[in-house]
């Protein structure tokens, strides 16, 4: 289960900047539909990429 905080990584290209295996912090759960995910995604360097509305099957949660 994927929760507030977690680290995820997209499984496949997002957009034009968050390609797959970009990684970003889950900002909001949506509690009217918990399969869609607010995420920041960041680069290498932690620089923001962009903040999508994300599925779960676009995601998988990373290990910490």
């Amino acid at each position: 289960m994927i929760k507030e905080y977690d680290i995820v990584k997209a499984v496949k290209d997002l957009n034009d900047k968050v390609k797959e295996g970009s990684e970003g912090t889950v900002l909001m759960v949506y509690p009217d539909f918990p399969s869609v995910y607010e995420i920041e995604f960041f680069d290498e360097m932690k620089e923001s990429l962009d903040v999508l509305t994300v599925q779960v099957d676009d995601l998988i949660k990373v290990n910490s």
